[in-house]
Formats: C-alpha cells, structure tokens, sequence
C-alpha cells in the first residue's frame, strides 16, 4: 500500500503551534494532558510489556524496542519512554514542537531523535516500528483512514499501535467542549470540533481497513474529586484508548 497524501490538516496544526512554547508547564495551556499523562503510561506501559515479555520492574525494559511517538508535541511521552531504555523517535507536523521537546530532553539527558515529518512521509521512506503511539492525533487530522493507514504502514509485521481519542456523542460535546474549553477553561476555545471526534467502534474499523487486529480498548475516566484519572473497562464515553496489532 503507498500512501499518496499528507493528511495533515494545517488549521489543526497552527492551533498546537501557537501553544508550543507551553508544553512542558504543568500549569498552561496543556494542563489536561500533564494530569492525564500517569493514567495514560499506565496504559502504554502495561500494553507494550504483556506484548513483547518485558518486565517493567527490571533495568530498561523496553531495550532493544523502537517506539514512534506520532504527534509527539513537546516529548510528553517520549521522554518516559526513553528512560524505559527504549529508541525513540518522536514525530510533529507543527514545527515549532520540535526545538521545544528536543531543548527539554538535552536537559533531561535523554537521546531522543525528534523530526518535524509526518506519519505519511515517514511511511513512505519505509521506516518501521515495534510501536507506534498515536495519542490524541487521529481526531485532527484531515483524513483519519488515511492517516492510519500510514500509521499499519509504520509497524513491523507483530507491531502494536496504541491510539486514543474522544467519542462522538452527547456526553463528549458537554465534557471535552463545553466543560473543558468554556467552563474549565483547560483548553483554548476551538481546540476540538465535536464532529471529529470519533466512536470506538468507528475507530475499531478504520483500523482493520488498514489492516491492523484491534485487540484492546479502555476509557479515561476524571474523578472531579480526586481531581484525577483513571483506566476503566467499561466507561468509553468520553476519553478513550485502543490496543491493535499488526499481524505477523
């Protein structure tokens, strides 16, 4: 399969443009994704561990893997990732992310190969993954079947591709719109169009088109109380993250 355009979709880019220099304060613009950031490792690192045999309590359990981060924004997890002793590439359409991820993880003391490129471009000079992350991408882009084709394209034959989004429905236009851009005021008006956002099922889908074996899906769920988030069997209607393979 050659995939033949970008699905890059410049109005959504410019919109993480202009926050870049905000990605690495607890505080900005990308508060919601510092709070969610434990609750999705939790997810990513449990996943990727049971599918290739890694021990997470040992010395660099991810060793030897060669995980992309597409849609990397300022490195929130690519860093944790690195320090899992994994190689990592992180990848942005919006240039201006990459000096700031790259700047962070040189304090950090991480080597970490960061790449203002696109998951099309990319799958086109034929590079390959164990893992691919694909978190909170698929509901910007112009394209979502093409832009996870190019996603199956990037993952070696037994790869695992790790995707989260927001549901499409009424309780999502309330929370991740209303809530979160007007009332919370956790996000910049705009940031999300409601119409984008895509269904579990729906998205389960797009990725057997492209040829990918959906093996797992969970929800995020915020506890207003605890003031924090949590991994839930049941509950998918608003956050959720997915687990697909590629066949071997």
């Amino acid at each position: 399969m050659t995939v033949a355009e970008t699905t890059v979709n410049p109005a959504e880019i410019a919109k993480f443009e202009a926050m870049a220099d905000e990605w690495w304060d607890p505080n900005g613009k990308f508060k919601p994704l510092h709070m969610l950031n434990p609750c999705r490792l939790d997810y990513i690192t449990s996943q990727v561990a049971a599918e290739f045999g890694r021990d997470l309590s040992g010395p660099a359990p991810f060793a030897g893997l060669r995980i992309l981060d597409i849609g990397c924004g300022g490195g929130l997890l690519c860093e944790p990732m690195a320090r899992l002793g994994a190689e990592v590439v992180g990848a942005d359409a919006a240039e201006r992310n990459i000096p700031v991820a790259r700047l962070h993880a040189e304090r950090s003391g991480l080597d970490i190969d960061y790449r203002h490129t696109t998951a099309e471009d990319m799958a086109a000079a034929g590079e390959q993954f164990d893992v691919v992350l694909n978190m909170e991408v698929v509901e910007h882009v112009a394209s979502p079947q093409s832009f996870l084709d190019a996603c199956a394209q990037l993952l070696k034959p037994g790869g695992l591709h790790l995707c989260s989004t927001i549901n499409r429905n009424p309780k999502s236009y309330v929370m991740a719109i209303v809530g979160a851009e007007y009332v919370m005021r956790w996000l910049p008006k705009g940031t999300h169009e409601w119409s984008k956002f895509i269904t579990p099922d729906e998205l389960f889908d797009l990725m057997r088109n492209a040829g990918m074996e959906p093996i797992d899906r969970k929800g995020y769920v915020f506890n207003p109380l605890g003031w924090s988030w949590s991994l839930s069997d049941r509950d998918l209607s608003v956050n959720y993250v997915t687990a697909a393979r590629k066949p071997a």
